[in-house]
């Protein structure tokens, strides 16, 4: 590139990529695809519920609420479970750092790995936003159907970029594409034009990416859990400032030395496959089973299948071999201490170990109490983690993005267990079928440990209605959620809901 090249102040068209994005969030109609607007309700309970069941560890409610004492908004966007009312970009920040805390929201596998349904913290808040904004100025409300659409839009940004773009090849952290979807999404939501969309999207890309080194020993660590909540609190943040007319910046991917792709993709463009539409939420992989990062899923089903053949037999273990993918080999084998709840969630290992050893594995398994049985750490230096080639193979086939783990315990008498392979965790497309009505329980679960017995009635019935629940004002369903409030407010909301069923 010559030196008159980058000199020139000429302003250029804007990127492409930044282009195709605005086009899609203005113009595409996602409710064309009935398996996406259905796969969405269900993403929407299982997000939720995985918000309420991060409320009950105080390492996560302790960054909840206000940035500072006081600073509430009467009539701000509710947190679900808890009795804040914030101003959008502080409620996206808290409801993110919810639903990703333990976890167990849905998953995407490709070049990139990531969170997709972490886009509900912005897509949620600025929606209840603006339903309030427009009852209290004498407008309609948003919809639920609104929020299912947003959510759509959301996982296609993420998982198409996601798709060849494997950013942690160059250090940077999954979140930074949920900062771009949520930019460009409420973007949109909030009314933007396309310039808007692109000005917003502009700014998305030069606020550059998070460094993974919080996701990886030797700094292994709660951030992991929050990031989300920053990167999509940050899209509300950004979406906001380009409705105030914030100037954008048109080639902040392509312009040479100081470009995105320039600085961080070491002069490599951004790699697409395939356009935007409702693949991603189509193909979305749901948490159903265990808590655990995306890649162990089916290597904790293996375990907890030989469980009953080895429980009684630990000490005679010999060897334990593990065949995974290679993104599994990169990011969560892993050896030595595990100092905290973060380290264990990614180590595949340690999810081995303890569900050899119980059967089973949950969010309470990742922590001390539970990490201090000697039994775990002895597993874990018996066990073999290695690359099966077929199962990388597979996991990069799009007609197949399997995520193949296989188990073997070798005993020290010379017998050994049968090889246990599962290559579709139970949230995969494939297995919907036999998934999503473990799906449900998992969220009745989940919001029971939060709610009363009368919340989660109300909600059950209405999430499990999909026209009902698209037709539902946003900030009527927001109500529901209120946790802490005085009793007879929250009796009010609920009587509202009553006096709504028995109307239809």
């Amino acid at each position: 590139m010559s030196h008159d090249a980058i000199r020139d102040a000429k302003r250029p068209d804007p990127d492409k990529v930044l282009v195709d994005i605005a086009d899609y969030v203005l113009d595409y109609d996602v409710t064309r695809s009935q398996e996406a607007m259905q796969t969405a309700r269900h993403c929407l309970m299982d997000t939720l519920g995985c918000g309420m069941l991060a409320l009950n560890y105080p390492a996560c409610t302790k960054l909840l609420g206000a940035v500072v004492p006081g600073a509430t908004m009467s009539g701000g966007v509710r947190v679900p479970g808890t009795a804040f009312e914030l101003e959008p970009v502080r409620a996206a920040f808290n409801i993110g750092a919810m639903i990703r805390w333990l976890d167990y929201n849905d998953t995407w596998l490709a070049a990139e790995w990531g969170h997709p349904s972490d886009n509900l913290g912005g897509v949620l808040a600025v929606a209840d936003y603006l339903s309030r904004t427009a009852v209290a100025a004498g407008g309609n409300a948003l919809l639920m159907r609104d929020v299912l659409c947003a959510m759509i839009k959301a996982h296609e940004i993420q998982g198409v970029m996601a798709l060849e773009n494997g950013f942690n090849r160059v250090g940077l952290d999954h979140v930074l594409l949920v900062r771009v979807a949520t930019t460009g999404v409420v973007t949109g939501m909030l009314g933007g034009a396309r310039e808007d969309v692109i000005n917003a999207l502009s700014n998305a890309w030069i606020d550059g990416g998070a460094l993974r080194t919080y996701r990886h020993a030797p700094n292994t660590g709660s951030r992991k859990s929050w990031a989300a909540g920053d990167a999509t609190s940050r899209g509300v943040w950004l979406a906001l400032n380009s409705l105030r007319g914030e100037m954008g910046y048109p080639s902040a991917l392509s312009a040479p030395t100081w470009g995105f792709q320039a600085v961080v993709l070491k002069g490599n463009a951004l790699k697409f496959n395939q356009g935007y539409g409702t693949y991603v939420m189509e193909n979305v992989l749901f948490k159903v089973s265990f808590p655990a990062e995306f890649h162990a899923q089916t290597a904790v089903e293996a375990a907890v299948t030989l469980h009953l053949q080895v429980k009684d037999r630990l000490d005679e273990i010999n060897k334990i071999v593990i065949e995974t993918q290679e993104s599994a080999v990169r990011i969560i084998d892993k050896t030595g201490p595990l100092s905290n709840p973060a380290d264990r969630d990614h180590c595949i290992q340690y999810m081995v170990a303890v569900s050899l050893i119980k059967g089973n594995l949950t969010a309470e398994d990742y922590e001390d109490d539970v990490a201090a049985d000697p039994r775990v750490d002895v597993l874990r230096d018996k066990m073999e983690v290695k690359e099966n080639p077929a199962f990388t193979k597979d996991y990069l086939d799009p007609q197949k993005r399997s995520i193949g783990n296989a188990l073997q315990v070798f005993f020290k008498d010379g017998t050994k267990t049968q090889r246990v392979e599962v290559n579709y965790p139970v949230g995969h497309r494939r297995r919907r079928d036999e998934g999503i009505p473990l799906l449900k329980a998992k969220f009745e679960r989940n919001i029971a440990t939060r709610l009363s017995s009368t919340q989660c009635e109300q909600i059950l019935e209405i999430c499990e209605d999909q026209r009902r629940l698209e037709s539902m004002p946003v900030h009527e369903f927001m109500d529901l959620w209120v946790v802490g409030k005085n009793p007879t407010q929250r009796r009010k909301i609920l009587t509202r809901e009553v006096n709504k069923l028995r109307a239809q």
